[in-house]
Parts: C-alpha cells; sequence; structure tokens
C-alpha cells in the first residue's frame, strides 16, 4: 500500500469537523504517515501528530471556547493574542519542538513580508502552531527567527502540495469551506473572518485539485466564529469522512 498524507486545513471554529476525521481514520484502520495543517488544521495536526487518541482531541475540542484560545492585544498589529493557544498545546502536548512528533509534521504559516509560504517543521510546536493561526487583523503575528508570521491560509488552506513534498504518495485532503454559505455577520470578529476566507476560497480550488482523495463535509449551517456546536461538527466531519473514505480508499490504495 501506498504511504498515505494527511491535509488538515483552515477554516475557524469549523475545524472541530477535523475531530470527526480523525475518529473516522481510526475506526477504518488507516495509518497516516505525513501530515500537515493550515491554521485550525494546525492545531488539529498538532494534537494527533504527537499521539493524542481521538477520544483525548475530542475532549479538549469540546471543552474549547474562544475565551480559551484569545486575549485582548495591545499590539498595533492585530486585534488579539492568541498566545492562550500556545500555552494550550503546551498544557496538552507539553513543551515540544515540531521535529519530536510520532508523525512527520509540517504546518504553514505566511510570511508578512513577502506574502511566501512559510513551512514549518522544526522549532518549538506552539510558536508554529500559534503563527499558523494568527489571522490578520484579529491575532497579532508571531516572530519566528526574524520573520513575522501570519495565518497560512493565506498561501495554502489545504496543504496538499505540501504534504505530498514531505514524501506521501497518496494525499487526503480535508477543505472545511467548499460548501460554506456566509451568513450575515453579527460583529467584527465575523465580518474580518468572513472577508479572510472569502480571500481564502479563491485560491482552494487548485490547491484541492492536488489530492487523491478529498473530505468536504457540508458545514454551511454553522458560524465560523461560535463554539455552540462543536459537537455537531465533529459528527458531520466523521460522517463524511467515512463515507468518502470507505468509498476512496477502497477503488485508489
Amino acid at each position: 500500500m501506498k504511504n498515505i498524507g494527511l491535509a488538515l486545513g483552515g477554516g475557524a471554529v469549523l475545524g472541530a469537523a477535523h475531530v470527526g476525521v480523525l475518529k473516522a481514520l481510526l475506526e477504518l484502520d488507516i495509518k497516516i504517515d505525513y501530515i500537515s495543517g493550515t491554521s485550525i488544521g494546525a492545531f488539529a495536526a498538532s494534537f494527533y501528530a504527537f499521539g493524542k487518541s481521538y477520544e483525548e482531541i475530542e475532549d479538549i475540542a469540546l471543552k474549547l471556547k474562544w475565551i480559551d484560545i484569545s486575549d485582548l492585544s495591545i499590539s498595533k498589529f492585530g486585534l488579539l493574542s492568541n498566545k492562550k493557544l500556545g500555552r494550550l498545546i503546551v498544557k496538552h502536548l507539553g513543551d515540544k519542538n515540531i521535529e519530536d512528533a510520532n508523525i512527520p509534521l509540517s504546518l504553514i504559516a505566511t510570511d508578512a513580508t513577502n506574502g511566501k509560504k512559510v513551512i514549518l517543521n522544526k522549532g518549538p510546536l506552539a510558536e508554529a502552531v500559534m503563527a499558523s493561526t494568527s489571522i490578520p487583523g484579529i491575532f497579532k503575528p508571531v516572530d519566528i527567527d526574524g520573520k513575522i508570521l501570519l495565518d497560512g491560509g493565506i498561501v495554502e488552506n489545504v496543504p496538499i502540495d505540501t504534504v505530498k513534498e514531505m514524501g506521501s504518495e497518496f494525499v487526503i485532503g480535508v477543505d472545511l469551506n467548499s460548501k460554506n454559505i456566509y451568513n450575515k455577520p453579527d460583529n467584527i470578529l465575523d465580518v474580518l473572518v468572513n472577508s479572510f476566507h472569502f480571500l481564502v476560497q479563491e485560491r482552494v480550488k487548485s490547491q484541492t485539485e492536488l489530492a487523491n482523495l478529498l473530505i468536504e463535509p457540508d458545514l454551511s449551517q454553522f458560524n465560523r466564529t461560535s463554539t455552540k456546536h462543536i459537537d455537531k461538527l465533529i459528527k458531520i466531519g466523521y460522517e463524511e469522512s467515512i463515507k468518502v473514505l470507505k468509498q476512496g480508499l477502497a477503488k485508489d490504495t
């Protein structure tokens, strides 16, 4: 069988659906050899790559609130800081480096100076996750090795090409946004997150065409910034993944 790579895409709170994807992979006994994540996908990929069980990841996701991952920022570069998100990584995984992962792991960020993709595959894990999830205007950028880094969704929201470069022969991609409907914003957070994803989706189709198997759960009924329906997002992610994986892997691997 070909080695398998998993590319988890961004989508703010919709990322809870990734937990359902991981549950489906476990049930079907699908071994992941390489993993990459962007934005909230970087968060989920990190827990999986460092050996957290589906049940542990689900428990963390179900308890997660915006207040747990963000704090007001005094920076001129963003409304909020996501240092709490970094501390959450350290709390559950320890003060790890990316290269210590059980599964080879790459996280995607964007260089705020030149707009180029930055692949984070070594160094402090918590900082890398913070960088990958730094949505412009909402979270202040993260400085890593002198580079000012923003959310990786700007350059590669579903990091299929990256996981191929890592050595994957068969890539499973997860796109959280392809079937979404953008509802009327309720607050500035909704305005900023929606605007960001409008821009992101313009280039995602060309990225997802590179996948051998693409999981696209219909999350159109959910708000990207509300944590009220984490359980439902996990359920839909699981149901769609079971269906796609059974069909696709039986045919292509």
